[in-house]
């Protein structure tokens, strides 16, 4: 008996049922979801580009709720290309680096390179702090539009997809914002739903070329159609841009444009 007594002592974690684990979680999400179901920002995707326009937007005091259909976030920016986990950037994004106190190295005059995880779990961090609230496992179904202006999102679960249809028919559900941003990488899936409704139009990817790839992601992010602002990738496959590869001072620097932009565009409403 007075061993089991130590034993009991001896306990390093607080005695909670396992309900009350079940009930927190269920209660927090839930919390989320009804603070966020209208937001002043919904991104989609969160990338690079999502998550530096999400952490902007924040930041300037914004309710932003960002979706995202991988259980992670951080999309390509874990890694550099092939598998390789060094991510670069060239100058001057890496201002945007010392900014988040992400250690990088010199290669050579105007271009940097850090640990892309080191890098990626920062920006998500930085993310997080600012106040950025997220649904993963979340994917984008359709948009809102109302009197010819994107006003949200319509989303439903990740593996509701993988579902044969004849299994299930699980509807989605909207999320309303007065702007919307698409930074869902190669996807484009906001833009190419409006391209399906001949809203707007949409070229696709051209071959690489790194100096004017990025050049011109950041000159193009903007709205593409009212309520609906572009960032990232999304403008490259949008306007038929050089593909960038491996390097992501462009989704940085998009990223800081679209919030920018956002911010004008609410305080026009």
């Amino acid at each position: 008996m007075q061993v089991l007594d130590n034993v009991k002592k001896q306990r390093i974690f607080a005695d909670i049922n396992e309900v009350e684990i079940t009930m927190a979680i269920a209660d927090e999400f839930h919390s989320v979801l009804s603070d966020r179901s209208y937001s002043d920002v919904i991104i989609i995707g969160a990338g690079p580009a999502g998550l530096t326009a999400g952490r902007e937007l924040s930041n300037k005091g914004f309710k932003v709720l960002i979706i995202e259909q991988n259980n992670y976030l951080g999309g390509g920016y874990w890694l550099g290309g092939y598998m390789m986990n060094p991510v670069t950037v060239r100058e001057p994004a890496q201002e945007m680096w010392d900014e988040l106190g992400i250690p990088y190295k010199k290669v050579k005059d105007g271009l940097y390179i850090t640990a892309g995880p080191h890098a990626v779990s920062k920006l998500i961090a930085s993310a997080c702090d600012a106040g950025v609230k997220f649904l993963n496992l979340t994917k984008f179904d359709d948009l809102i539009l109302k009197q010819d202006r994107v006003s949200g999102v319509v989303v439903n679960w990740m593996p509701v997809s993988a579902l044969p249809r004849n299994i299930t028919c699980v509807d989605p559900i909207a999320l309303e914002s007065k702007i919307v941003i698409d930074a869902s990488g190669h996807d484009s899936v906001a833009v190419k739903r409006l391209v399906n409704r001949n809203l707007v139009q949409w070229k696709g990817m051209n071959p690489m070329w790194v100096n004017e790839g990025e050049e011109y992601v950041v000159e193009k992010t903007g709205e593409i159609y009212p309520g609906l602002i572009a960032a990232g990738m999304s403008i490259t496959e949008t306007y038929g841009l050089a593909r960038m590869g491996p390097t992501f001072g462009a989704m940085l620097f998009s990223g800081k444009k679209a919030a920018e932009i956002t911010a004008m565009k609410i305080k026009e409403l």
